[in-house]
């Protein structure tokens, strides 16, 4: 989804993706690499006695390996409906080498290909047709529905950051809490048929957050943001959905002053203005 990240990170991440897959007895195939942020992950295609894999590298300081993001991927397996199509998690590794903790886990491969592959934000409209929206729909109702103590959002965020960055007078207090998928955008959607990817952050999040979500990181294409607010208006075009723009407005906003999706700072404000008046 991401960028090779720089040289050290690189080597460390490849030698210890070699070292998880002789731990899943599977053979890398080809010489496709998928990066994560700032190369916090790394997986690839590999082959296992029981069929095709993808197997994902989690990195983390050895301090902080672990905790929600670590137990994300297993919990979706034990709790989410088939009616959620998502990779099978097979198996889970973890282990610690010097500074570094891994969690290496073993999935299904899909061969559907991400909407888009280097960034989660959406440059050019994708061609989906109403299964794959109708599908989108469902897998979010069936999603909002399953019970967990998972936290993706949380109070006290919202009550320090929608201030702070949002730059206007808001009320922080949730309308609707619900269950989120937490990071749903066009790089962990494949099509032309759905298949949600990326399980680490899922749980309690604003009614509407996934929805919210996408509908930002569509932006730079106005005619899909559009197609978003159209197949999901039920969610987005109430109370509790223009909160939940709102706080991810807020994320979106804050994560421009680190220097990232700097081309998204001008549409998200015009779409803030429209929310606030």
């Amino acid at each position: 989804m991401y960028s090779e990240p720089e040289p050290n990170t690189a080597g460390r991440m490849r030698s210890m993706h070699t070292a998880a897959a002789a731990a899943f007895d599977a053979a890398p195939v080809g010489s496709r690499e998928a990066w994560g942020w700032r190369g916090r992950t790394l997986s690839r295609p590999v082959a296992t006695a029981s069929g095709k894999g993808w197997l994902r590298l989690v990195s983390a300081p050895a301090d902080r390996a672990g905790g929600k993001l670590w137990e994300g991927p297993q919990e979706a397996e034990r709790l989410m409906p088939p009616a959620v199509p998502r990779p099978h998690l097979r198996g889970r590794h973890t282990w610690t080498n010097g500074e570094h903790g891994y969690l290496a886990e073993l999935y299904d491969r899909i061969t559907v290909p991400t909407i888009t592959t280097h960034e989660p934000t959406l440059r050019k409209a994708p061609d989906l047709d109403d299964a794959w929206w109708d599908g989108l729909s469902t897998a979010l109702d069936v999603i909002a529905a399953v019970p967990s103590t998972r936290v993706a959002v949380r109070q006290e965020y919202l009550d320090r950051a929608m201030p702070q960055y949002l730059g206007v007078p808001v009320d922080t207090r949730l309308p609707a809490w619900t269950t989120a998928h937490g990071d749903l955008h066009w790089a962990n959607l494949t099509g032309p048929a759905l298949t949600v990817l990326d399980w680490e952050g899922w749980g309690a999040a604003p009614a509407g957050y996934d929805a919210a979500l996408l509908h930002s990181h569509s932006l730079l294409v106005p005619d899909t943001a559009a197609e978003i607010r159209r197949r999901l208006g039920s969610v987005l075009d109430t109370p509790a959905g223009r909160f939940a723009e709102l706080v991810v407005i807020t994320e979106l906003l804050q994560t421009t002053t680190r220097g990232d999706n700097l081309d998204l700072e001008e549409p998200l404000r015009h779409r803030l203005s429209e929310i606030t008046g």
